[in-house]
């Protein structure tokens, strides 16, 4: 991009522990039920980060950690992965970030519940002390996790230095927060929920619908909208153009990361000037490949697999 002989991409947002419970049969409400637990990375703006690193984008993170083991062991691993973390904030005394989630026998996430309250450390008058970073990036990445006052604030600074915006909903619960933005937004991949939330539409059933709501997003500002439907495969809009992308089913280990996954693939896309049809198979192949990981982000993506997993 003009400007930036190297492209990189500025992340803002959490990171924390990602702690999962994968059922062995049928949950039972109430009471313990059988299955595994594991334990690995996470944090969306973290997951996005190490994406990127490992498909060789240059990655700078902004996040906040505790000065405990959790978030000793977060920033170190980030940084093996090749990410820059050194504007990330240690809070004296913090909880780094957590993430439970319990798992259904079919894959499919069942209920999870977030701690990600440290990502309010990441504040206004920080991001200003560290506007730097905005004139360095050439685009910028977020999730839903940082306040109002900071996603205002980073936004304005995006402006300031003409970045694209990619932003990642999150949650059903936090995902209004980005509502006031959406203009301001270049790239945006909810899931069927969230675009409900975004969109003010409801939660797309059909292909048809879900390429309505995609539609719906550009109408409001954002400039290439991407809608997951699991196993229906994604639908997107520009502009310019829509389509749909079928999914590539496989036997899914754990599902959790592959929307970080698919966001990043897409920022790659876009960081190279790839054609939109292409971006969304390439972000389903991400994703794809993360379904088939116990870890939050598989740790074997690369370009190569990630366009062979294409070809497949």
């Amino acid at each position: 991009m003009i400007g930036h002989p190297s492209p990189s991409v500025l992340v803002i947002g959490s990171a924390g522990l990602d702690i999962k419970g994968l059922a062995s049969g049928p949950l039972l409400p109430g009471t313990s039920n059988a299955g595994r637990v594991r334990r690995s990375l996470g944090g969306v703006a973290r997951n996005v980060a190490e994406n990127l690193a490992r498909l060789d984008v240059d990655v700078t993170l902004l996040t906040a950690v505790g000065d405990d083991d959790a978030g000793t062991q977060i920033l170190q691993q980030a940084s093996e992965c090749g990410v820059d973390t050194s504007p990330s904030i240690v809070v004296s005394g913090g909880r780094t970030g957590s993430y439970l989630a319990i798992v259904d026998e079919n894959g499919s996430l069942a209920v999870a519940i977030g701690d990600m309250g440290i990502a309010e450390s990441i504040t206004p008058r920080y991001l200003n002390d560290h506007r730097r970073l905005f004139a360095e990036a050439s685009m910028l990445a977020i999730d839903a996790n940082l306040t109002p006052d900071a996603l205002s604030t980073i936004l304005k600074l995006a402006a300031k230095h003409d970045l694209l915006v990619c932003a990642d909903p999150t949650s059903t619960a936090l995902a209004d927060r980005l509502c006031p933005h959406l203009r301001q937004l270049h790239l945006i991949a909810p899931n069927v929920a969230e675009a409900a939330v975004l969109s003010g539409l409801p939660p797309a059933s059909t292909q048809d619908e879900a390429l309505d709501v995609a539609r719906h997003l550009v109408s409001l500002g954002v400039d290439f909208a991407i809608l997951t439907l699991a196993d229906q495969g994604s639908a997107y809009a520009t502009s310019e153009e829509s389509g749909l992308v079928p999914a590539m089913h496989v036997d899914i280990v754990d599902p959790s990361g592959a929307g970080d996954a698919l966001t990043a693939a897409l920022i790659f896309a876009v960081l190279n000037d790839i054609p939109t049809d292409e971006a969304v198979r390439l972000g389903i192949a991400a994703a794809t490949l993360t379904l088939q990981s116990r870890e939050t982000v598989n740790p074997e993506l690369s370009l190569e697999k990630l366009y062979a997993q294409l070809a497949a």
